[in-house]
């Protein structure tokens, strides 16, 4: 999973119905939530109400260090506000947070609308009750003042929130560009008289300004040239060492002229106004 608020709701979701285990006649907090969260195994038997959203935010493969690792309620609100990650208003995939301070109860809101919120809550009941059985599916109205506020994750792409202030991180867009767009960008790019004409060139008194794809060609023509005349040293010297007899040794001579050649065009460099130095 992704980690996004669709894959928060989803594994949520998943666990409606699950409830926590008995003795004799009673419910006693035993869940298995708390054992599946590092650092949070000790919070079994206990209200576990934030440890059930803890795990579903872990779950749907949310990077630690984005939500809240707590079997506390009131200090994952301190930890959204702190991350400065805190509403008045529902969000989707946002924690809700239930009761003074919000220190009472938790769950995660799967939907909402003008009046309502739709929330999946571990450790309570068909009554609502913040110490309960299970996982529940429970409807709300948003602006009752059990309702205290949400914690809102930082989801990929942002968040679908109620909150009229809230702004999402911007969206990158791809733009398509036309032929006549490219065409601009390469004019742009090798057809600007930018650049200063390399000294000693040809036409360097009537052209001060050159293009940039000049410079390449230019650059180009020198490599050449300077191929070239090695080859035809190379043959010259080839010749040479032929008429001097059988009992020189050709390729010695030719690897070390050779040798010589390239030290020479090595210490040779033209800069950008084609100086040599």
């Amino acid at each position: 999973m992704a980690g996004t608020a669709a894959d928060v709701a989803r594994v949520a979701k998943g666990e409606t119905g699950y409830h926590e285990g008995k003795a004799g006649a009673h419910w006693n907090n035993k869940q298995k939530y708390s054992g599946s969260v590092p650092g949070l195994e000790w919070s079994d038997y206990q209200a576990w109400c934030q440890t059930f959203t803890t795990w579903a935010f872990q779950t749907a493969g949310m990077p630690k260090g984005s939500y809240p690792v707590t079997a506390s309620c009131a200090l994952a609100v301190a930890w959204w506000k702190k991350a400065d990650r805190w509403s008045e208003y529902p969000a989707i995939g946002a924690a809700v947070f239930f009761g003074p301070g919000g220190g009472s109860h938790t769950g995660i809101v799967i939907g909402f609308d003008a009046t309502t919120i739709t929330t999946i809550e571990g450790n309570t009941n068909v009554s609502g009750s913040a110490e309960g059985d299970g996982v529940y599916r429970k409807t709300r109205q948003r602006r009752d003042a059990y309702v205290y506020g949400y914690g809102y994750p930082d989801y990929p792409g942002g968040i679908t929130s109620a909150d009229p202030t809230w702004k999402n991180p911007s969206k990158e867009t791809d733009v398509a560009l036309t032929a006549d767009d490219l065409d601009k960008i390469r004019k742009a790019v090798w057809e600007s008289d930018k650049a200063a004409a390399p000294k000693g060139a040809p036409d360097a008194k009537t052209n001060p300004t050159w293009q940039y794809q000049s410079y390449l060609k230019d650059t180009n023509a020198r490599v050449r040239a300077i191929q070239t005349a090695e080859a035809a040293q190379t043959a010259a010297i080839t010749a040479l060492a032929k008429l001097v007899g059988k009992n020189v040794d050709t390729a010695t001579v030719v690897a070390a002229v050779r040798e010589e050649i390239r030290d020479a065009v090595v210490k040779v460099s033209v800069d950008i106004n084609g100086q040599e130095a």
